[in-house]
């Protein structure tokens, strides 16, 4: 018969695992949160948990494993733009959501107002010198030295998007923005529209290199000419470029945007320049968040799984502090059609 008081004393981390009948490095692993445990064995050792009453010490855990049970996630923008932009507040608040079923602690860290090399070098010097246990990085541009920095301080990470080539060492989790920016072209194509525009993302960030490869196969496939103007994934930016593609191409009939933000800035210009959606210009955005049901009209936008993207980046990210290898993984993005195409 096992005792349930290890000798008469509060239950030991060897009391449940001769309880649950695994070893003590797996009850470690379940009381870590480790993604090494399977379900089942996780839910046994959590039961005798339950049953003994064993209370980890977390104090005791944090000094042998030096852990500080915090997650860092690291958005290197502006805080204006970061505070615009409905995908990043989202993916705070998704990350946010899985971390509230564990005992890990988000740490939100900002690049600041403009930033500044001060700035940066802060942000380094915090989450380099032990704060942490990890971090997730997201909206990286290809200048940024960052992902680098973190690989060489030993600092597990994982990329919120795929990295630049110079970091593609970095484990990531993306969506297909190349299909997804294809299949949003096609469907205007099979609307008949043949005066098809792009408003691409910024050309030192992944996903606004896929996006516009992916609308440009989709034309040259078709044999149709391509026309690109450039945005910086905002609203502004997006209805700046809208009125240069029209002053180009006064007969355009379809315009895809890089993300909501820049369709619905298209959807401005159109609408001061006397054009109806989506009867003489049909518009797509990309990301499906709720300024796209919020656009008038509705906009139709390749959905990203941003939820799933969340978990997964936790997940990758978990098993790395853990010392696993990690594979980098890329999620389906499919169409959603509102009123505006």
């Amino acid at each position: 018969m096992v005792s349930t008081t290890g000798g008469g004393g509060a239950p030991t981390l060897e009391t449940v695992a001769a309880y649950a009948g695994v070893s003590r490095a797996t009850v470690s692993r379940v009381i870590n949160n480790s993604p090494k445990v399977s379900p089942e064995v996780r839910e046994t050792v959590e039961a005798a948990i339950d049953e003994l009453g064993y209370v980890p010490n977390r104090a005791a855990r944090t000094l042998v494993t030096r852990r500080t049970d915090s997650l860092a996630m690291i958005i290197p923008e502006p805080d204006a733009f970061f505070f615009a932009d409905p995908y990043l507040t989202t993916m705070v608040t998704e990350v946010n959501r899985v971390l509230d079923a564990t005992e890990l602690q988000l740490v939100l860290v900002m690049q600041g107002q403009s930033g500044a090399m001060p700035a940066r070098g802060r942000m380094e010097r915090y989450v380099t010198s032990g704060h942490v246990d990890g971090v997730i990085l997201v909206s990286v541009h290809e200048a940024n030295p960052l992902p680098g920095i973190l690989v060489g301080a030993g600092v597990p990470v994982v990329h919120g998007g795929r990295p630049a080539p110079a970091h593609s060492s970095v484990p990531y989790v993306d969506v297909d923005n190349v299909y997804g920016a294809r299949q949003a072209t096609e469907h205007l194509l099979s609307l008949g529209r043949r005066r098809i525009a792009t408003i691409a993302g910024p050309q030192d960030m992944t996903a606004g290199q896929d996006r516009l490869a992916g609308y440009r196969q989709a034309l040259v496939d078709a044999g149709f000419e391509a026309r690109a103007a450039h945005g910086d994934f905002t609203e502004r930016s997006g209805f700046d470029a809208a009125r240069a593609l029209l002053e180009a191409e006064p007969k355009l009939d379809a315009i895809f945007g890089a993300s909501d933000l820049m369709a619905r800035g298209a959807l401005r210009a159109l609408r001061e320049a006397g054009r109806r959606v989506p009867e003489d210009v049909a518009v797509i955005g990309f990301d499906d968040l709720g300024v796209a049901q919020a656009a008038d009209p509705p906009l139709s936008s390749v959905r990203q799984p941003i939820e799933q993207v969340a978990r997964d980046l936790v997940r990758l990210l978990l098993a790395r502090v853990d010392g696993a290898s990690v594979q980098s993984l890329t999620l389906p993005t499919t169409l959603t059609l509102r009123a505006s195409a």
